[in-house]
Order: structure tokens, then sequence, then C-alpha cells
């Protein structure tokens, strides 16, 4: 499911990669002071262990919905010009983007705090789950970890 690419919002689950640069281009509004991202990405290591990569799943409808509600509360609390919210889904390898989160703002500190809000209410509230793959077995994360 995705939004049109010229409205204020837009959300997108995805199983491919995340294209960065087509998103930055995609974000820019020139009524903006600043455009600011948040890229999560698949780190090789987590607490002395390697990290092989992440598989995420997610109940894609409601996740939907959330992110959309997300982007929706973040669009009005912080009175932004743009968002647009990008999760992927399958299987990632360390070094891949696993969440991007854009803004056009008019300042640069709402913008900051918009991302932060965006980002810890994604983790703490989506139905998006991930298992991180050790060398050594798999094992399922509680998100904000």
């Amino acid at each position: 499911m995705q939004e049109r690419a010229n409205e204020t919002l837009r959300v997108q689950m995805t199983h491919a990669a995340i294209d960065l640069a087509a998103l930055h281009a995609e974000i820019g509004d020139p009524g903006a002071g600043a455009v600011l991202a948040f890229v999560g990405t698949v780190r090789d290591h987590k607490q002395g262990r390697r990290v092989l990569g992440i598989d995420y799943t997610a109940y894609e409808p409601m996740a939907h919905k959330l992110l959309q509600r997300i982007g929706r509360d973040i669009l009005a609390r912080w009175s932004l010009r743009r968002v647009i919210l990008v999760h992927r889904l399958g299987r990632l390898e360390v070094g891949e983007a696993s969440v991007a989160i854009l803004v056009a703002s008019p300042n640069r500190a709402g913008g900051f705090d918009a991302l932060r809000e965006a980002i810890e209410s994604l983790k703490r509230d989506a139905p998006i789950w991930k298992k991180e793959r050790f060398e050594d077995g798999e094992v399922w994360v509680q998100e904000g970890s």
C-alpha cells in the first residue's frame, strides 16, 4: 500500500531495498527550512555478538495504518510540510536500511523533534517484529533494543 507521492504524507511497507536518494529527491520542498532524515540500518554487532542480518515481518494492514497515524501526528504537531515513512520487510543484510523517515520542516529543531517522536512511536507501537540472525543462532527481539 502506498499513498501518492505528491501528498504531504507518504507511507510505504516494502520488501525492496529502500532508495534513499530517491526519497531525498521526493521530500524536497521550497517552503521548508530543513529537510531531515532518520535512517535505521542493520548493524554488524550487538552485545559482543556478530550479527549476520535481520528478518522483519509485520501485520501489514495494521502497520500501514499505524505509520499513517504517526505521520499525521507529527505533521500536525510540528507543522511539517511533508513526511515520508518507509519500513522494509523481509530478509535484510548488514548495512541495509530497515527504516527511513524523512521530513520537510519549517525549521530544524521541529524536524529533529518530529523524527525522534516518529521512530520512538514506530518502535513502541507498530506491529512489526524483527529476528536477529547471529553466527550462533537467531533470536526474536523486542523493539527498542
